[in-house]
């Protein structure tokens, strides 16, 4: 009688425990779920949003960095002054269709920019569209206009932009790397000069240069430019990396 007692307290005790816990436990909606053999990632609702969490403490050349989008999972940057490198973790299902995922680190600015990085991926065995990102947005809320030249998992390197708030995104690509040839662009940059974006590169450390005919797209100032990373997993972090930053309020030079 004293063990079936036993037990029975014990399943009491646990029950409320495992409810806790599965509670606890973010759910993602089939939507954001990526895409596989049988599953197809679609759109979220039209009216689907999630509030931005923002940070306007410094970190490095940036303003500040924030949750765009609100993922499931919050997540972080890191500075290292000592070499001069940004880690930047984020779960979240997409930065597309028409609202994002991702965590960025931002800079508000006017006028004409470039900006340019090294990226990796120090993780191995992410989902292959996973993407590090230097972006322009016209907001930080998840549905914004913005430009984004975009280095995926698989080494594809694309210009993208949402020409409107709420619309859906569009994009350039350009496959240097992954299943093509095995070559990934050493460095991605991004400038916006007037109302042009372009996308730059160095596939294999030459001078950096534009891949492709500019985007056509007005933004008020002030406006959003940065860095950022999107796991493009829902509810698991993944961290991409970025070193030799370099953000200028011109655009006669991509470095």
């Amino acid at each position: 009688m004293r063990k079936h007692a036993y037990c029975a307290a014990f399943a009491l005790l646990i029950g409320p425990l495992s409810l806790l816990s599965t509670a606890q436990q973010p759910q993602a909606p089939d939507w954001a779920l990526p895409g596989s053999p049988t599953h197809k990632q679609v759109p979220p609702p039209s009216d689907f949003h999630r509030s931005s969490r923002i940070d306007n403490m410094p970190i490095g050349i940036f303003d500040g960095q924030a949750d765009v989008g609100g993922a499931l999972v919050e997540g972080s940057g890191r500075y290292d002054k000592s070499i001069g490198q940004y880690t930047v973790t984020s779960a979240g299902y997409n930065i597309w269709y028409q609202r994002d995922e991702f965590h960025f680190l931002f800079k508000r600015m006017s006028g004409d920019v470039s900006l340019a990085a090294n990226t990796s991926f120090p993780k191995t065995g992410g989902y292959g569209d996973r993407k590090v990102v230097l972006v322009v947005r016209q907001t930080l809320e998840d549905d914004s206009k913005e430009a984004m030249v975009g280095m995926h998992g698989t080494g594809m390197i694309h210009l993208a932009d949402r020409p409107e708030k709420g619309a859906q995104m569009s994009d350039m690509e350009y496959r240097f790397g992954g299943t093509l040839n095995g070559v990934i662009a050493q460095r991605i940059g991004i400038r916006k000069k007037g109302d042009e974006i372009t996308i730059y590169a160095s596939i294999k450390g030459e001078p950096m240069h534009p891949l492709g005919p500019p985007l056509t797209m007005h933004f008020d100032a002030p406006f959003y430019v940065g860095i950022g990373f999107c796991s493009h997993l829902p509810t698991t972090p993944d961290t991409g990396v970025f070193s030799h930053v370099v953000l200028l309020n011109k655009a006669s030079k991509v470095e």
